[in-house]
């Protein structure tokens, strides 16, 4: 390692060699207490990280970071849309990094197990995402007290699922509902994310009652919402969905905000080619900046 031509004393070669393999043991420790034990990481790229749950559960969280010294101390965990089959990782995950990174916000993309009939296995993912956020607050610099959950359709329906259902410790901060699915009534339901959620048990009143979020918000528990759909949406009915949530907080005496655009379908997600696409980030902006005054 070191040449004889330097003629260094011996005690000095040996103090410098220990030096730097106590720099390398402090590193590792480091880097052990930097995350949870059970949390698998790997850097793809730099401001990204992918977590996974564990071999036995492997939803994965995809965190973008914002630029160093711009954080804002807020993370939200973006929950994409599938119907509970599939996910939309890219127009209802990937291409909202840059939106909420650039305003200082962590952006966490949840890769959650379909439920194949299982609600648990969703809703769990969402817990622990959650969970991952707060218990890496230090790290990330986020304020435990400032995060949010995203959801469109199916994973509009987790998000607020989450919401009206989690204990404080998972409860999220707020949320951001876009055109989501929020019935598992026989009466105004999306089947197909009814049919994948509950499975054999979708006849089930109790089960439809339960995972209804618009029939499980409670007053000053319900965390602060806004919805954001279009009125020709032929996917998910509005008034049924969104437009009952959105009445269930009102009438809980609960902070929520409705957009309702003209036209835009379903699933426009962050597409440029939603008419009111402008008018929407503009409408999302202004309430996460009303949302910051309020703390």
């Amino acid at each position: 390692m070191f040449c004889i031509r330097f003629s260094l004393p011996l005690h000095i070669v040996f103090t410098f060699v220990l030096m730097m393999r106590l720099f390398k043991a402090f590193f590792l420790i480091l880097l052990t207490f930097a995350m949870p034990m059970w949390v698998w990481a790997q850097t793809n790229v730099i401001g990204q990280i992918d977590i996974q749950r564990s071999e036995e559960c492997p939803a994965v969280l995809h965190v973008y970071m914002p630029e160093i010294g711009k954080a804002s101390g807020r993370a939200v965990l973006d929950c994409p849309g599938g119907g509970y089959t599939h996910l939309s990782m890219q127009n209802e995950g990937s291409d909202w990094a840059e939106y909420f990174t650039s305003r200082g916000a962590v952006f966490a993309i949840l890769e959650y197990r379909m439920p194949n009939g299982n609600p648990d296995i969703p809703v769990s993912d969402a817990y622990w995402a959650i969970r991952t956020l707060r218990d890496s607050a230090n790290v990330w610099n986020i304020n435990p007290h400032d995060v949010g959950i995203m959801g469109f359709s199916a994973g509009g329906h987790l998000a607020s699922t989450v919401c009206t259902q989690a204990e404080a410790d998972v409860r999220p901060d707020f949320s951001i509902l876009f055109y989501p699915v929020i019935t598992m009534g026989k009466v105004g339901q999306h089947e197909g994310s009814c049919k994948s959620f509950l499975g054999g048990q979708r006849d089930n009143e109790e089960m439809q009652q339960r995972y209804s979020s618009n029939l499980n918000v409670h007053p000053q528990l319900t965390p602060p919402t806004i919805i954001l759909l279009a009125n020709n949406d032929r996917g998910v009915p509005p008034v049924t969905n969104g437009i009952a949530y959105y009445s269930a907080m009102r009438d809980c005496g609960n902070d929520c905000t409705l957009h309702v655009y003209p036209q835009g379908g379903h699933g426009f997600g962050m597409r440029e080619t939603f008419p009111h696409h402008g008018q929407m980030l503009s409408d999302l902006s202004e309430w996460l900046e009303y949302l910051s005054s309020k703390r």
